[in-house]
């Protein structure tokens, strides 16, 4: 099997190398001409220019897209649409909307070009422990790429999820429940720190937690690691990113009347994360102090 990657970025680099490690063929591409020569160093074959990446492989052609969703997704596959046949095969690896992934397939289907959305889990890991891999799309494309699929994942762990935009859909729903999870341990964790009573060693707590309890995860024994290197985490500021799923996720939840508190409030917790001092939580202080005469820090 022979597939084109482009885009070796954090997630795209380990991915070409855990192909090539299975005996995958790969032409890797990317914008930086570094990581291109650091993709052939380990074996792959070097694709410099997007367009000519479709010439430099067999039909039907896999080519594999790993790039930030939204605009980039769109160019890279209009950058390649001219130079593809019938027949071949445009895979989105990355955290594209499921309804943009939809549309993509039906723009390609006009043309004879078939597309699957792959929502692809397992972050910087993935190399070593293999990536959890959603997928999307027409099953007869999807059953061609599937030994790119099986080499990329653990065993048992990639899916045809459905026809077009359904692992998006699917890995939308997952990046959820992983606010949701994230925010709970946070939680627990900031409880256990301030503690007035008890000098707790975090990094011993998430071991322990992982040996037989209900709340074992992976997480956890990210966790420990944290932990291990910072305990009170006094390098770290508390700005938390999020990259889009979760806000479709809820959005997704009002759309179909689904009650989805948890995975709503802890999207809001990160865009308080961005705040170094909140304007509201300053109007609740003055307010409290006008009414009741309740004590307010001052700047």
């Amino acid at each position: 099997m022979k597939i084109g990657m482009t885009g070796l970025g954090r997630m795209g680099m380990n991915m070409t190398r855990r192909l090539l490690r299975a005996g995958v063929e790969v032409v890797a591409n990317s914008r930086s001409r570094a990581k291109v020569d650091a993709a052939a160093s380990e074996g792959a074959e070097p694709c410099y220019a997007l367009e000519e990446m479709p010439g430099m492989l067999p039909s039907p052609r896999g080519v594999w897209i790993m790039v930030p969703a939204g605009g980039p997704v769109d160019e890279t596959i209009g950058r390649l649409l001219p130079h593809l046949e019938e027949g071949d095969i445009v895979i989105d690896g990355g955290n594209s909307w499921y309804k943009d992934s939809i549309r993509r397939h039906d723009m390609l289907k006009e043309r004879g070009v078939r597309f699957l959305d792959a929502g692809t889990s397992g972050g910087v890991w993935g190399l070593k422990e293999g990536y959890c891999l959603m997928v999307g799309g027409e099953k007869e494309a999807f059953e061609h790429c599937e030994p790119v699929f099986a080499a990329l994942a653990p065993e048992g762990g990639y899916l045809h999820c459905g026809p077009a935009g359904a692992g998006h859909f699917v890995k939308m729903v997952h990046n959820g429940i992983e606010y949701g999870m994230l925010q709970a341990y946070a939680e627990g964790f900031e409880i256990l720190e301030k503690s007035p009573r008890y000098e707790l060693d975090l990094a011993a707590v998430s071991r322990l937690w992982n040996r037989g309890s209900v709340v074992r995860s992976w997480l956890l024994e990210l966790a420990e690691r944290v932990f291990e290197e910072d305990p009170h985490l006094d390098g770290l500021k508390g700005y938390v990113a999020d990259s889009g799923e979760g806000r479709w996720t809820v959005q997704e939840a009002m759309d179909e009347d689904v009650p989805a508190p948890v995975i709503t409030l802890s999207l809001l917790m990160r865009f308080r994360s961005r705040q170094e001092d909140s304007f509201a939580a300053k109007v609740i202080a003055g307010l409290r102090n006008q009414f009741g005469g309740h004590a307010v820090k001052k700047n």
